[in-house]
């Protein structure tokens, strides 16, 4: 990406890959799962983490980093789309 040094784009990297790992770590340790959060705190992860591999670029990563996006983005969708407890209707 023009205009981002090495040292940036390995910070950008580095908030992308604490990103994933605390969504990681959360989705171990939550008693109730939010899975909009969980999806998003990944997309921004990978998302970032594809930020920095413009600059040190990699090609497998990059690959991963796509796919973890496009993963997530179906996550968001999934969760935006499901019902809230509240909103389920009893018949």
């Amino acid at each position: 990406m023009p205009g981002i040094s090495s040292f940036v784009a390995d910070l950008i990297g580095f908030a992308g890959s604490f990103c994933i790992v605390a969504a990681f770590a959360y989705s171990n340790m939550a008693k109730n799962m939010n899975l909009l959060l969980f999806n998003v705190v990944n997309f921004i992860g990978a998302a970032l983490l594809a930020i920095s591999l413009t600059v040190n670029y990699n090609l497998p990563t990059m690959v991963l980093e796509i796919v973890w996006m496009v993963i997530a983005l179906f996550g968001i969708v999934k969760a935006l789309r499901t019902p809230k407890p509240a909103e389920v209707e009893t018949a």
